[in-house]
């Protein structure tokens, strides 16, 4: 698992979260055969238009930005974390994110079981164990059955970002939007 706080963000701690997926939520997805994949280039890599300031809303509400990604490329040996870690850094420059929680493991297939690979918790808790978050009063917002089935576990609210991939969901989500900005009102219209 790899982290990236930003320095002198993470004030406050006890504050309620929004966790958000990286892939399909705050940039691009590369899409094939109906599924959706990251970008393999860090020149492929383009934020939505509506996350800047989908980010700043809840920023401005008190919330912590953490975002939770599964990157399984790096396990599997056919993505550099280097070129992830570059994508993490123009996120971090162009979003107001507080932290990046990253697995990198490749999935038990690749003999690389873990705790953190969504749909597993494992995140999520280490945020909530490390600064305080409360689980049950933050957020988790993917675009993808395993963000959901995560935050569930967790004990976090969930939404689903309709993108029209062709996988289904596991567990329902508890909201489901069209967008990433769609997303943060529908958590500042609820808290």
């Amino acid at each position: 698992m790899g982290r990236r706080p930003v320095s002198g963000r993470l004030e406050g701690l006890g504050r309620r979260a929004v966790f958000l997926d990286r892939d399909g939520v705050l940039n691009l997805p590369t899409i094939r055969n109906g599924s959706p994949f990251p970008p393999s280039r860090l020149e492929d890599f383009q934020l939505y238009p509506d996350a800047p300031d989908a980010c700043r809303l809840l920023k401005s509400a008190g919330f912590l930005l953490a975002v939770a990604t599964n990157q399984p490329d790096v396990g599997r040996g056919t993505q550099t974390q280097a070129v992830v870690e570059a994508m993490h850094d123009l996120l971090l420059r162009e979003l107001p994110i507080d932290l990046v929680e990253v697995c990198y493991h490749g999935g038990s297939q690749y003999s690389q079981p873990c705790t953190c690979r969504k749909p597993l918790p494992g995140m999520l808790l280490r945020v909530s164990q490390e600064y305080g978050v409360p689980l049950s009063a933050s957020w988790m917002v993917g675009d993808r059955w395993r963000d959901v089935d995560c935050g569930r576990a967790a004990g976090c609210k969930t939404i689903f970002i309709q993108r029209g991939y062709s996988e289904k969901l596991g567990a329902p989500p508890d909201y489901q939007v069209g967008s990433t900005l769609e997303a943060a009102k529908l958590i500042l219209s609820a808290t």
